[in-house]
């Protein structure tokens, strides 16, 4: 045979365009089926989740500031169930985020997205732990828990200087502290 004949037959092997055509077709059918029931599943979450109220009203300023930072935000879930997502009221995306934590409480101001406020009489603590929502960061989130109406919710973010977490932790345990034992006293001359 000659070496034209012999190219032609190892040409026809390599470029069996149908089969090609066929199998990419495939595969991007398999990919947005996977992304639209990826989509449903955070739809039907959401629905379930219409029956939390509103968050408080963002305010101008927190009081005066305690501590700056800057970082992620990597979502919200139930407290002590780092799997359930909430995703009402925008809590469920991921974003960049500032934190401000003032007298009166802690402003997330998310660009591009929703920003939130948690009144200080509403936090209840934090800690840091290796992951939040799914997410795992080896050099640890700052996870901060607070009430929301009957629900009691987990925050995480990871702060662009991850040491600053230890000093984060302290601070928001003295503000939720000094609220409840406010509280608690105002409670009691009451």
């Amino acid at each position: 045979m000659s070496s034209a004949v012999l190219l032609a037959q190892e040409q026809a092997r390599v470029a069996n365009w149908p089969g090609y055509i066929g199998w990419t077709v495939g595969l991007l059918l398999v990919i947005g089926l996977v992304y639209w029931l990826m989509r449903q599943g955070w739809n039907w979450r959401r629905t379930l989740q219409s029956g939390i109220p509103p968050l408080p009203a963002v305010p101008e300023r927190a009081g005066r500031t305690i501590l700056e930072s800057s970082g992620r935000y990597h979502g919200t879930t139930t407290a002590g169930n780092w799997l359930d997502r909430v995703v009402a009221h925008g809590l469920g995306t991921r974003s960049r985020a500032d934190l401000t934590l003032g007298e009166h409480g802690l402003l997330v101001q998310r660009p591009g997205d929703v920003d939130f406020w948690i009144p200080a009489e509403r936090l209840t603590g934090a800690r840091t732990d290796s992951g939040i929502a799914g997410k795992v960061v080896p050099s640890g989130i700052l996870v901060v828990t607070w009430a929301h109406e009957d629900t009691e919710l987990d925050s995480g973010f990871r702060l662009d200087h991850p040491d600053e977490h230890t000093g984060w932790v302290e601070e928001i345990t003295r503000l939720a502290a000094t609220r409840t034992t406010t509280k608690k006293t105002e409670e009691a001359a009451s």
